[in-house]
């Protein structure tokens, strides 16, 4: 399943394949899984230049080499970096390492101490250039969207990548509305947390079975088809092992009910609006 990737984006898998930390999985491993992914529509791959100091991007542009028109791209240059020149040069360091010659979206990995103007400055001055396509922001709270929209102007900013998970909804409040309300879509980074999905036996591991069970699914694709379940929403877990890709690729065809959705609201309720955006 495919839809718009913010205002007038080209259309990207929802579900798509992060690379956080893939760089400690054995390479032939990691490789192997992202082309699966890739083989079952899984098209959206994220990395970053801060991801193992590089590594993987590289291991990202070999899985891609010889399909990279297949794939939408995106990357993240570090708030250090994001200096208008600095972020010019990371591009190029970036494009280098994956292989490519442009990305298709590109990131302010989180705020820096770098004005937002120098970082969109750059941002603009790559997309004329066609080394990247489009670019956004990540760990964005509403009140840095709301200068990112004043300097960029509608249409500008293609995504906000921000912490997502069945047991952090805290963008539920006021982040995902803004996106929905601006155009810009939303990526969920960490979509089953970090080492903390629900086990089998507890409460919440418990409902997410009943409902896997009932649409012939696994929990972990019950819990992406959930937090996709809103328009402006993609997801990119990591998998490392090609079982995993394909395990993650069978959320797209997965359509939950108002029941099923009632269910985990409650199993996992939103809870108040924190001070501050979560972040990892």
């Amino acid at each position: 399943m495919e839809r718009a990737f913010g205002q007038g984006g080209q259309r990207v898998s929802v579900i798509g394949q992060g690379s956080w930390n893939i760089e400690l999985s054995e390479r032939k491993a990691a490789v192997a899984a992202l082309r699966r992914g890739l083989d079952l529509g899984l098209t959206h791959i994220d990395t970053a230049e801060m991801y193992g100091d590089g590594r993987s991007e590289e291991i990202v542009g070999e899985a891609i080499s010889g399909r990279r028109d297949a794939v939408f791209l995106v990357s993240k240059v570090l708030p250090h970096n994001a200096s208008r020149a600095g972020t010019r040069a990371a591009c190029e360091r970036s494009l280098q390492r994956l292989g490519t010659d442009r990305l298709d979206c590109y990131l302010l990995h989180w705020r820096g101490s770098y004005p937002l103007e120098e970082t969109f400055a750059a941002f603009e001055a790559l997309r004329e250039e066609g080394k990247i396509r489009s670019w956004g922001v990540s760990n964005f709270d509403v009140d840095d969207l709301d200068e990112a929209l004043e300097l960029a102007g509608p249409g500008r900013i293609a995504c906000n990548q921000v912490l997502y998970h069945l047991r952090e909804r805290a963008i539920e409040h006021a982040v995902i509305p803004w996106c929905e309300k601006n155009g810009v879509a939303v990526t969920a980074y960490s979509p089953f947390g970090q080492d903390d999905f629900p086990e089998p036996g507890s409460a919440q591991g418990r409902v997410l079975a009943q409902i896997a069970a009932k649409h012939g699914a696994g929990p972990r694709q019950v819990a992406l088809a959930f937090l996709t379940r809103r328009h402006q929403v993609f997801a990119i877990p990591k998998a490392a092992r090609a079982a995993h890709a394909e395990d993650n690729a069978g959320a797209l065809a997965l359509r939950l009910d108002e029941a099923d959705i009632a269910a985990i609201d409650a199993a996992f309720p939103l809870g108040r609006r924190p001070r501050s955006l979560p972040m990892l």
